[in-house]
């Protein structure tokens, strides 16, 4: 399995129509409750972890993981005690 790094992603998300990409840094141990995105969004785990909850599924992610979610998909997002680093892909 190749690395992944910023540049492929990006270039990866454009090709499948995603529009904005950003590079997001998340605080150790925090919390947001359920809430939605007005866009689509793919996401690359680069450094930590955390857990995405979608209905009562949970997803416990970490590096070189990666994951989809439709806009206005109502999910919760708690991070891991070191925070995280993910690459966001944005279909606006």
């Amino acid at each position: 399995m190749t690395t992944m790094n910023l540049e492929a992603f990006t270039k990866q998300s454009l090709e499948e129509g995603f529009d904005e990409v950003l590079v997001r840094e998340w605080a150790p141990d925090l919390v947001l409750d359920t809430h939605t995105h007005p866009f689509d969004v793919s996401a690359y785990v680069v450094k930590g972890e955390y857990w995405l909850t979608l209905d009562t599924q949970i997803k416990h992610l970490k590096a070189g993981d990666s994951f989809r979610l439709a806009r206005d998909i109502p999910h919760a997002e708690r991070y891991g005690t070191e925070g995280a680093t993910v690459w966001v892909a944005r279909a606006n």
